[in-house]
């Protein structure tokens, strides 16, 4: 059987084996070409992307700015606004409460007179029920007399079976009356 090899080398063609940047034959070469391209990335960078950066910048801090001014505007007017609406509330409230006031002191005379109203006509109505029981007192005072003497008739008849005149029994319950 034969054997196969899979591996490809390459020759040595005369590496000293060093790495290259550490090489002190191309160091020099490597300098010149540092300095060349340092010079031409520092070039192109103040001349192109620094300037544009900048430009960007200043931009933005502008924008930012004006934006801070802004806000600063819009938070006073809405603070002043905050005022306003605080005050106007506030005179609502006084307002309110004053016609709240007026309301209750209207209702209180309103009361008031619907009060004295209903109290005059009870005082009517209690003079005039004085009145009638007076009359029905008088007019009842003025038939005791009457009963009184209708009794001592029928009293008189009944227990002394004698006859006795209206005129008689007049005076006694007359005289009688304390």
């Amino acid at each position: 059987m034969a054997s196969t090899n899979t591996e490809t080398g390459t020759a040595d063609s005369g590496a000293s084996g060093v790495f290259p940047p550490f090489n002190a034959d191309t160091f020099s070469s490597q300098l010149l070409w540092l300095a060349i391209t340092f010079g031409l990335f520092y070039f192109l960078m103040s001349k192109i992307a620094l300037p544009r950066i900048s430009s960007i910048l200043e931009t933005r801090s502008g924008r930012i700015a004006q934006d801070l001014d802004e806000a600063n505007r819009l938070k006073t007017e809405s603070d002043e606004a905050i005022a306003a609406h605080e005050q106007e509330l506030a005179d609502a409230k006084s307002r309110a409460h004053g016609i709240a006031q007026e309301a209750k002191d209207a209702a209180r005379v309103e009361l008031d007179a619907k009060r004295a109203a209903v109290e005059a006509d009870m005082a009517a109505k209690v003079a005039d029920a004085e009145e009638r029981i007076a009359g029905v007192k008088a007019k009842a005072m003025g038939e005791v007399g009457a009963i009184a003497e209708d009794t001592t008739a029928v009293l008189v008849d009944q227990l002394m079976s004698a006859k006795v005149t209206k005129a008689d029994i007049a005076a006694a319950v007359s005289s009688a009356k304390v």
